[in-house]
């Protein structure tokens, strides 16, 4: 304990206050607790301080039997009404709870009176009585510490009486709403309109439950409180009362914060100024995420665990089986699910967007109808934006497909909204930005040293109005999905032209004649059904001379176009599957004992992990300034930044991967984690769009045209 000089203010409504010290305390406290909410448990060394999933069912169950046993006493029976709320919650437990992603530190009796002001600033400096802090769901806190706003709790009085929303709001201090607006922009949490009830219910049943408790000892005469206590049993009961007038409320929140802006369509929680696009103005640096961005991350992350994860077992089971290459129906309900989330198309830049949108839109909207073409078409963010995004995507191997953030699609929807025409986007891009088709990219081809591309041999002849293909291409990845329509083929148009000017990309439908799937290639035993990586051979295949992308010539200027992005989102990827790596190889030190104690207790575990560590940081950073350089210089000037974060990410996601996989033991090399498919998924971005050694090329005559300056 430490002693702190300063100030605790007993009374919520602060009597004697200014109306404006009152707003400031009040933004304070929201602050404060986003703060305690914000603190990275795993990092400080919590992460073990409490279970982080389904609090709120065990915390129900736990106080139920604390009340029961409180009321024994035929003096002061139970409530009937108070046993009918307690199911009530534990039938409307919002799915978060089920998620560690809304767990974390959870203080359990946050309230105003339990936190300590400078003595002379409107700042806290301490946080006051913590017995029941654990981890779990954190929106418990938040709806405790507004327990003044909907009902008047004081021992001093015979019964409880209605909150200050319903009495009054004394001036200066916030509503609710905007209460919660101040928290939830703070801490990068949802708005919980849908939820709230049930969390002001859950806080009214636990104060039901404490003053039963206390009113139970003060017939015992044992009770803390002394004679005050004698008003604790009433007072439990007019908080059962209070709890089911509540619930029976027909809304309880506004849909939407006290302050919200949109982009497209897309509600964004700001609580002072919305037209800032980071931070709040206090914080610093370039890449500090903004409270928009946190919020997206956030219910990603909520996502990603409570939908992707439970199901990867499953999507890997069909994966094994006879079936692979289909698809599992799971998949499509959750690519329907991520669309109403607002998770759909998180990658589109928004250049490429507002490209598409005047394309496609204008005066044409019908393609789309009732304004759901600004779903389809993202969250209008920049490359660095979308980083923090595509970082939590690359935990699983399922999670780009199911977001419609996956390669090759993004890499190919991209090329369409950069170079194709109106046609090609009605066609193609649309069914593809809706998730109805996916697509498949062909340049690797057997025979010769793909990694220069100017060796590429297949051919695209032009023959009046058509183009005839010939060649045979591996690694195209895509083109096993049972989905997979159209097909984006880099081949050569004119052989005698100058080495970056022969080639050409074209889109052919899969379905044409002389397209030949001949069979799916494996990654360390790894298919990726129904994904997979097709060896195609295109023999006299005929398509319209329409298909043809930017004109002849353009394919080196496509690629280079097409690859600078989709190398980032690779790495991106990388950082989260590293990120899942080292999560899973923390927890598996903590739990398991090797020759008398755990073995995170071994000295070579906490020097290889804190290295791993290290590298993963430095790798995160190295990839945040590649994607900012691409938002603010172009993909030319920020290809050498590209290349080093293609070259890092990789080797850093193996060193962390392996490490994962040997803390693991065997189940480490097994199907049983996720670990070796992640491994094989790293390695062979060490190869995927460039091998190392030729971004260590470029960035090699980089650094040396530099140095001739």
């Amino acid at each position: 304990m430490e002693y702190l000089e300063g100030r605790i203010f007993i009374d919520p409504k602060l009597p004697g206050l200014a109306p404006e010290r009152r707003g400031a305390i009040y933004r304070e406290t929201a602050k404060v607790l986003a703060a305690l909410h914000s603190v990275d448990v795993d990092a400080i060394g919590l992460g073990i301080y409490g279970r982080r999933d389904h609090y709120c069912k065990r915390q129900v169950e736990r106080w139920t039997k604390q009340y029961i046993a409180s009321t024994c006493d035929s003096r002061y029976p139970s409530n009937p009404k108070m046993l009918e709320l307690a199911q009530w919650l534990l039938q409307h437990i919002p799915s978060e709870d089920s998620s560690r992603a809304s767990g974390g530190i959870v203080h359990g009796d946050f309230r105003i009176d339990n936190v300590v002001f400078h003595p002379n600033e409107d700042r806290v400096i301490g946080i006051l009585d913590w017995e029941l802090s654990t981890l779990g769901n954190q929106m418990t806190d938040v709806a405790y510490s507004c327990l003044a706003y909907n009902v008047d709790i004081n021992l001093e009085n015979q019964q409880a009486g209605k909150g200050f929303e319903l009495t009054g709001i004394p001036e200066g201090i916030p509503s609710q709403a905007e209460f919660l607006a101040e928290y939830c922009s703070a801490s990068g949490k949802p708005w919980p309109a849908s939820v709230w009830k049930f969390y002001v219910a859950f806080a009214m049943f636990r104060g039901a439950a404490i003053f039963a408790g206390i009113y139970s000892r003060w017939l015992m005469g044992n009770a803390s409180g002394g004679e005050r206590a004698r008003n604790s049993g009433k007072q439990a009961n007019d908080l059962v009362d209070f709890a089911w007038a509540y619930i029976a409320k027909k809304s309880v929140l506004p849909d939407h914060p006290a302050s919200v802006c949109y982009s497209l369509n897309y509600p964004v929680l700001i609580a002072r100024d919305c037209m800032k696009q980071f931070g709040d103005g206090n914080a610093s640096g370039r890449f500090v995420p903004s409270k928009r961005v946190l919020i997206l991350r956030n219910r990603l992350i909520k996502f990603v665990e409570d939908h992707i994860y439970p199901m990867e077992n499953e999507f890997y089971k069909l994966a094994q089986s006879p079936s692979r290459w289909t698809v599992h129906p799971e998949e499509e309900r959750l690519k329907e699910l991520a669309k109403k989330e607002g998770l759909w198309n998180l990658w589109i830049p928004f250049d490429s967007a507002e490209r598409a949108r005047k394309l496609l839109f204008d005066g044409s909207g019908h393609m789309i109808s009732n304004g759901e073409h600004d779903q389809f078409l993202g969250a209008g963010l920049s490359n660095l934006e979308y980083g923090y995004l595509c970082e939590i995507m690359g935990r699983s191997i399922w999670a780009p497909q199911v977001l419609n953030c996956g390669a090759p699609d993004t890499g190919n929807m991209e090329v369409l909204l950069r170079y194709g025409n109106k046609e090609h986007l009605l066609e193609w891009l649309v069914p593809l930005l809706q998730g109805k088709i996916r697509s498949g990219f062909a340049m690797t081809e057997p025979q010769v040293a793909s990694s220069d591309a100017t060796n590429i041999e297949c051919s695209i002849r032009r023959e009046g109005d058509s183009y005839i293909i010939n060649g045979r291409k591996w690694w195209t990845s895509g083109a096993m999905d049972p989905r997979c329509k159209v097909l984006i083929v880099m081949g050569k148009t004119d052989f005698t032209a100058a080495n970056h000017k022969q080639q050409s990309m074209i889109l052919v439908d899969i379905h044409t004649p002389g397209v030949h799937i001949k069979r799916p290639l494996m990654v360390f035993g790894f298919d990726d059904a129904p994904h997979g990586h097709a060896e195609v051979v295109f023999d006299n295949v005929r398509v319209p001379a329409k298909n043809i992308l930017l004109g002849e010539g353009r394919g080196f200027e496509i690629a280079q176009g097409r690859l600078g992005p989709g190398r980032l989102h690779h790495c991106m990827r990388l950082i989260g599957a590293a990120e899942r790596g080292m999560q899973m190889m923390v927890q598996r030190a903590l739990s398991r004992r090797a020759f008398g104690k755990l073995i995170a207790e071994q000295g070579a575990f906490r020097s290889d992990v804190a290295k791993c560590r290290i590298e993963l940081e430095k790798a995160r950073l190295l990839v945040l300034e590649a994607a900012d350089q691409l938002d603010r210089l172009g993909n030319k000037k920020a290809r050498g930044t590209i290349a080093m974060a293609k070259v890092a990410a990789p080797n850093m996601a193996l060193m962390v991967l392996d490490m994962a996989m040997q803390v693991h033991g065997a189940a480490g090399l097994s199907s049983d984690t996720v670990l070796a498919h992640l491994w094989a998924t790293a390695r062979t971005l060490r190869i995927a769009d460039g091998p190392d050694e030729v971004h260590l090329g470029t960035i090699a005559k980089l650094e040396l045209q530099r140095a001739k300056l």
